[in-house]
């Protein structure tokens, strides 16, 4: 066998000699010191640089590193910036995360307890925080609200309900009618334009609400189990005034309030919120995130 090949070689390098006579080179400006079948310094050099492949979750915290540089409360990326990060999450899937449908994160809840809601921490800093939701089957995350903040939800699987409000902007609040609301705790009730009301099916695209339009305030719905990768900026902070704050919603005709009128066909259109605290039966575990790692250069 390695007579043969001898042989073979010595053609291939006698017909390589003939073609050199023969055959025009194309770029007649080429260094004659190039070595152009990789053995010389340079071709050493590209040889041994290897392409390394980014993984999705890393190509989006790369970009949210870029997209929310210079954002802060009540700062919106530019429109730019938004495409660009939504381009991203838009192609997302449950395995780019390393998630799957048949995870214990998602199974059902046993008969008259209240589905634990399972999240998965993937970054946070303060400029902004990335992360995921685990819902099973009847999971809710209440109405809910995000102060000064833009925000990208990607369902990742599943079929989830969601509603969300803003508020209504010339409408001031009510306090004079918490108290038929909850007399326990007089808060005031304030109108809300319904955004959304709707069901998603994944694969869909990315939903972007921002600090004062868009659904700032949303509540999810698990009709099936589902996840939603999150991605805000900036992300909560007490300190910086960015508290989540939890509501109750009152259809619009529960009350009447001078001033305030709105046509009967478009009365289900809106609603009133008001202030609560987190519901006692609401339950968020924490589970460690087992998909690619994420290199925070």
């Amino acid at each position: 066998m390695g007579i043969e090949t001898s042989v073979a070689n010595k053609k291939v390098k006698q017909v390589c000699e003939l073609a050199k006579d023969k055959i025009p080179i194309p770029n007649s400006n080429l260094n004659p010191k190039t070595n152009t079948n990789g053995k010389g310094k340079r071709g050493r050099r590209r040889h041994h640089k290897k392409m390394v492949a980014v993984s999705p979750v890393q190509k989006l915290f790369n970009t949210c590193n870029e997209v929310f540089d210079s954002c802060s409360t009540g700062i919106i990326p530019s429109s730019d910036n938004i495409q660009k990060l939504k381009a991203v999450l838009d192609n997302f899937k449950p395995a780019d995360v390393g998630l799957f449908p048949e995870m214990p994160h998602f199974q059902a809840s046993v008969a008259g307890r209240t589905p634990v809601i399972r999240y998965l921490h993937l970054h946070e800093c303060d400029k902004f925080s990335m992360g995921i939701f685990c819902l099973p089957p009847s999971g809710v995350i209440p109405l809910h609200n995000h102060p000064g903040m833009t925000v990208f939800s990607k369902l990742l699987f599943g079929t989830m309900h969601i509603k969300s409000y803003d508020w209504v902007a010339d409408v001031p609040a009510t306090p004079d009618i918490s108290v038929l609301v909850n007399e326990a705790k007089q808060t005031e009730v304030r109108l809300a334009k319904v955004k959304v009301n709707s069901k998603l099916t994944a694969p869909c695209n990315t939903s972007i609400l921002y600090p004062t339009d868009g659904g700032n305030m949303h509540c999810f719905t698990a009709v099936t189990a589902c996840a939603v990768l999150d991605v805000l900026g900036p992300p909560y902070s007490v300190p910086d005034g960015r508290h989540c704050q939890y509501y109750l919603d009152f259809p619009f005709a529960n009350f009447s309030v001078n001033g305030v009128s709105i046509p009967e066909e478009e009365k289900e259109g809106y609603a009133w919120l008001q202030e609560r605290e987190k519901p006692e039966d609401l339950t968020f575990v924490g589970e460690l995130y087992g998909g690619p790692a994420i290199v925070e250069k």
